[in-house]
């Protein structure tokens, strides 16, 4: 194994502890509060995510991603991003704190001004450490990552469960969040080996930001249309369904959004590593999508099966008309990895114009579909998600393939059998499951028999078929 390989398998295997490690305590935090609050205290937070996103997106601006790609950045890169960061994210704090009430007016929900002025307090606190995470993901230190990570997502958790036992509803899951954010933030300024120096260069500005704001274009748009669901659910249907939505694509979310962030992290600094060597691009990108795609699919389809026994035994009953939701996300689920590498060859490769356009197609896509469903209510709008999706990566392969010499039916046909077996897997399941209905009344037996069975089943018949996928995890976990 090359030196290389070795240290990227080292550093997914990190990435993915941190990212992994981080979603579990939150994803427990989350599942405790749920059993405690209302689904309409959870549609609240999902009526003001948009602010948050944008936010988020505003603050960045880009700029650590073109100093990942940089060459060799030194401290005047590093503190100009770092300043022109914290100035950003009072700019963006002052207009949200002065546009929440319009917000709050379009929702017709009063609460809504007050959680968004203390909720976007976010913005500050985080801005004071982008560039410290920045500089650990450009080393590829995730383990760091994931030391420091941990220790204040639990202490922010345990002040969120407190409040929620003790009856301040929505507030718990704000001052949840913003205390995470302050302890990870005092914990990387105490540990971090960066420093600001009072240096700042406007010609390294303009080359970060001539790079950045293309993505924080693509950001903004992409975090607009992402919660376009949030807004016309908010807006059209009650509180609790949105609370019941956010909760199915939180669910629906975590395997996926985790395995699929730990490669992103890893994936965009190795890639920019061989940017200039297609052939060396396409055969990781090639066994990439194979890897994701393997663990991704199976676990998706499972969860389908078995979403209702599934959503009882961890919610409760009151959460189980978030099913129906969960269920049909899990589709979309399959192919949001595939469309995250498939952008990901781009950045790497310089193109953030032609980015930026694939981003503008999928978001007309969303708006247009979105607009079309409306009348189907919210399930159409789930279905339309699943639909833009799908044509999502069809655009996606075929533009970003074409710099790596790797088309759309060569993506498809390296996917092909993986899609085959998966599907084969998901109906013996819930044959499975339907047999042991009315014989087995425990919810965690009718979900423990089907997926296990059936998950065997699948690894079985990888082993027996030497997918690729499952030896090269084989080999890798040897070497390793």
């Amino acid at each position: 194994m090359s030196n290389a390989q070795s240290k990227s398998i080292n550093a997914f295997f990190w990435t993915f502890m941190n990212i992994f490690g981080v979603q579990v305590i939150n994803f427990g935090a989350s599942i405790i509060l749920a059993r405690i609050l209302l689904p309409a205290e959870f549609g609240l937070i999902g009526m003001i995510s948009i602010f948050i996103n944008i936010g988020n997106s505003l603050v960045d601006s880009g700029m650590t991603s073109s100093l990942i790609r940089t060459q060799n950045p030194d401290q005047k890169d590093y503190s100009t991003v770092f300043f022109m960061n914290m100035l950003m994210s009072v700019i963006v704090y002052c207009i949200a704190y002065t546009t929440a009430p319009f917000l709050s007016d379009f929702y017709g929900q009063p609460i809504l001004t007050d959680l968004i002025r203390v909720y976007c307090l976010v913005f500050i606190i985080s801005s004071f450490t982008i560039i410290q995470s920045t500089k650990l993901n450009k080393q590829m230190e995730f383990k760091k990552q994931l030391i420091l990570n941990i220790p204040s997502l639990i202490l922010g958790s345990a002040i969120g469960i407190y409040m929620a036992y003790s009856g301040f509803g929505v507030w718990s899951i704000v001052w949840m969040n913003l205390a995470y954010k302050f302890f990870g933030t005092v914990q990387l300024w105490f540990f971090s080996k960066w420093l600001p120096t009072f240096e700042f260069d406007m010609d390294r500005l303009k080359v970060h930001w001539l790079f950045g704001y293309k993505l924080t274009l693509s950001g903004l748009m992409n975090t607009l249309v992402s919660n376009v669901y949030n807004i016309i659910i908010g807006r059209f249907f009650s509180a609790a369904q949105l609370g019941f939505f956010i909760r199915a694509k939180s669910i629906q979310e975590l395997p996926v959004v985790n395995i699929s962030n730990a490669l992103n992290k890893v994936t965009y600094p190795l890639f920019a590593g061989i940017m200039d060597d297609d052939e060396k691009l396409k055969s990781v990108y090639s066994r990439l999508i194979q890897q994701v795609f393997f663990w991704i699919t199976p676990l998706m389809l499972i969860f389908i099966v078995i979403a209702e026994p599934f959503f009882r035994f961890l919610l409760t009953e009151k959460w189980v008309p978030a099913v129906p939701y969960f269920q049909i996300l899990c589709l979309a689920g399959i192919v949001m990895p595939l469309n995250t590498y498939n952008l990901n060859i781009l950045l790497v490769k310089g193109k953030s114009n032609h980015y930026l356009k694939l981003i503008s197609i999928k978001n007309a896509l969303t708006v247009l579909g979105t607009l079309l469903v409306i009348p189907l209510g919210i399930n159409g709008l789930i279905w339309s998600l699943v639909i833009v999706a799908m044509l999502n990566f069809f655009i996606n392969a075929h533009f970003c393939g074409r710099l790596i010499n790797m088309n759309v039916w060569e993506q498809i046909r390296k996917i092909g059998p993986i899609l085959l077996l998966s599907v084969t897997m998901a109906l013996l399941t819930y044959v499975i499951s339907i047999y042991i209905q009315d014989i087995i009344n425990k919810d965690i037996f009718k979900i423990l028999i089907p997926g296990t069975i059936g998950f065997a089943f699948y690894i079985g018949m990888a082993m027996v078929f030497k997918f690729p996928a499952l030896l090269e995890l084989k080999g890798m976990l040897k070497k390793k």
